[in-house]
């Protein structure tokens, strides 16, 4: 009696599954088509969503890129700006320091032929005074 009330609790639970099972989670909008024909456009949809999210965030990526591509540009042109300008001045400043060095060294030059000449005309002298003396020495 075991084997027989567990065979028919058995057969009664699986028609009761079928008769409610196959028409619980059915929508109710399925214009005709069958509980696989309607799993297969849900896949479909979902694909076709995937697609889309898919292409908006590769464009998404690809506008991002190109923001940032204009972005290092910009700073490019920005830094090498800033670098002609620092040339330029660092030329300018070392035209100015080889004019002083030039100015400096004419000064230099002409101190030194002044002094030239005072130690010229300093030696004439002193040689002169010797003159006199070799001279008067020999009277």
């Amino acid at each position: 009696m075991k084997t027989t009330t567990i065979s028919l609790s058995t057969i009664v639970f699986a028609a009761a599954v079928m008769m409610t099972g196959c028409h619980k989670a059915e929508p109710t909008n399925t214009e005709g088509m069958g509980p696989a024909q309607a799993a297969g456009a849900a896949v479909d949809n979902a694909a076709a969503n995937t697609a889309e999210a898919t292409r908006d965030a590769a464009a998404n990526t690809a506008a991002a890129a190109d923001r940032a591509g204009d972005k290092i540009e910009a700073a490019t042109d920005r830094a090498a700006a800033k670098a002609d300008a620092a040339a330029d001045r660092a030329g300018e400043n070392m035209r100015e320091a080889g004019a002083e060095v030039r100015q400096e060294s004419k000064e230099a030059a002409a101190n030194v032929k002044e002094g030239a000449k005072d130690a010229t005309a300093a030696t004439g002298r002193a040689l002169e005074r010797t003159g006199e003396k070799m001279q008067n020495a020999s009277h």
